[in-house]
């Protein structure tokens, strides 16, 4: 991966005033993926959206347990959306 594509950290905790405890936090639980180069915690550009939507949550003053449920609920509400769209597409051959 390029470096070019990854974003520091410590220059996200910056800009969006949050501790780095919570990226660590939610690295651990498995919400998002981090790179680490010489030492240096990186995140890939693929994991902002994801992980400003997080931010959005913690500022709600949600604990990383509670945001681990609710983007655990919000992944099986897309997938159901998913499956919809593609039942109804198999039904409207039908039609």
């Amino acid at each position: 991966m390029k470096t070019a594509e990854l974003i520091a950290a410590n220059d996200f905790c910056v800009y969006h005033n949050v501790e780095y405890t919570f990226i660590t936090s939610l690295h651990e639980a498995g919400l998002v993926e981090v790179t680490i180069i010489n030492e240096t915690v990186f995140i890939p550009q693929t994991e902002l959206q994801k992980l400003e939507k997080l931010v959005s949550l913690y500022e709600l003053d949600i604990n990383v347990a509670g945001i681990e449920a609710i983007s655990h609920l919000l992944n099986r509400v897309e997938k159901l959306q998913e499956d919809m769209r593609y039942l109804k597409n198999r039904l409207s051959l039908y039609e």
